[in-house]
């Protein structure tokens, strides 16, 4: 399907949701519930290669990767028809622009690249439709289709023009207090530059579906909350995951804990050959003010990197950034972070994060003792009221070194403008 055939497409799906409410005047809560909202994201991207060759494009080393987009992002979701089973529908409509990029600034990763050898280039637009039904049963949701799903083993990746989604199905059922309990399968992956659907896959190696399941519970006033995961690539991967989260006031503090541990290995026809992966972290906070510090520690052991799906967001990960996950072989890393609220000088809406990130001990490229770090700064502004209000700016510079790969500048400026339909 090519990105101008899509169009129509997204429009169509982006309105049905809107064709459907008001013929269904028997289903209050069907009407009564849903929220339209569209996102307009304009996206400027610039990352300069340093020191070591770009990517290859024309026969040359490219210097940069350098695009500019505007997005829409239409997302409909209905509210429940009324009755012992109540049935919804959720849409997604996206579609993306290009403003700017040629042939030597592609693989910036806000567009698809089209062609092969010297023709490759990046498309003027791009865009899909992820419709899903749902169905709602007591505090048991099923729903079946195409969304944005964001899980901790398998997160959809939104840091570019258009978000990612997974086609498929999830249970999910909060039927006893504080246990929020998950299941199901996915079978199709759309990534962020992509207007296609593509087997899942890992490292390029494609597998069947995509199997999970997982429970978090939430205790002592929601302060506290224990997960556990298991997910299967099948014929690919395998992987667990264990998490212990905690937040609790101290004086004019607020102290926070994000501990986890990964477990990956091969699954089945192991078509990606013997995997193995283990994941230490953790992350300590403390809040005061308008202040925030964090410290973490991230390692991995075993032969292969972090498992997880081509294309997939790292977030999970305690040290995952803009610029590099720090999920190497054998990588070593640890981060400090500070943010501050402009609110405490007067200037509500005004935020500065700035983090240092380093990783040592990495196996690859035929070495055993690599290293690489990031230093990253994001300035954000939301306008606060009148008629722009939510709309925010933000400004991300960073820079990245490593022995092995690829040194780089970076430079993004994201303008978002929520609208409210319905």
């Amino acid at each position: 399907m090519t990105a101008r055939n899509t169009l129509p497409l997204a429009l169509l799906g982006s309105t049905a949701l809107a064709l459907v409410m008001p013929t269904a005047t028997h289903a209050a809560g069907f009407v009564e519930d849903a929220k339209v909202t569209l996102g307009l994201r304009n996206y400027y991207f610039n990352r300069n290669f340093l020191n070591h060759s770009g990517p290859s494009v024309q026969g040359s080393d490219q210097g940069q990767a350098a695009e500019w987009t505007q997005s829409f992002i239409l997302d409909a979701r209905s509210g429940f028809t009324q009755g012992t089973v109540g049935f919804g529908l959720d849409v997604l409509g996206l579609y993306a622009v290009k403003l700017d990029g040629g042939k030597g600034s592609i693989n910036s990763g806000l567009l698809p690249v089209h062609g092969t050898g010297n023709d490759r280039h990046a498309p003027d637009d791009y865009g899909r439709t992820a419709v899903a039904a749902k169905a709602r049963l007591s505090k048991t949701e099923l729903k079946v289709g195409e969304w944005f799903a964001v899980l901790p083993i398998l997160r959809a990746d939104d840091g570019r023009a258009l978000p990612q989604t997974f086609q498929g199905a999830q249970i999910t059922s909060s039927e006893i207090d504080g246990l929020n309990l998950y299941g199901g399968q996915f079978w199709k992956n759309s990534q962020r530059n992509d207007a296609s659907r593509e087997d899942m896959s890992f490292n390029g190696i494609e597998g069947d579906d995509f199997n999970f399941g997982g429970g978090e519970y939430r205790f002592n006033g929601n302060n506290t909350m224990v997960g556990a995961w298991h997910a299967r690539l099948e014929d690919v991967y395998q992987q667990s995951f264990l998490q212990l989260t905690h937040s609790q006031p101290v004086g004019d503090w607020v102290l926070g804990a994000n501990l986890g541990y990964f477990n990956g290995k091969e699954e089945g026809a192991a078509k990606a050959g013997n995997l193995e992966n283990k994941v230490y972290q953790g992350s300590l906070s403390a809040k005061t003010g308008n202040n925030t510090f964090m410290v973490a520690y991230q390692r991995l052991s075993g032969d292969t990197k972090f498992l997880r799906i081509d294309g997939s967001s790292g977030g999970t990960l305690v040290n995952d950034g803009f610029t590099a996950s720090f999920d190497a072989p054998e990588e070593r890393s640890w981060q400090v972070r500070h943010d501050y609220n402009f609110a405490g000088l007067g200037i509500p809406g005004l935020t500065l994060m700035n983090r240092y990130t380093s990783g040592s001990n990495i196996h690859t490229g035929g070495r055993t003792d690599a290293e690489e770090w990031a230093r990253e700064s994001e300035l954000a502004y939301t306008i606060q009221e009148g008629g722009l209000k939510n709309l925010s700016i933000r400004w991300r510079n960073s820079n990245v070194r490593r022995d092995v790969g690829q040194d780089a500048h970076e430079n993004r400026l994201i303008i978002n403008y929520p609208l409210s339909i319905l």
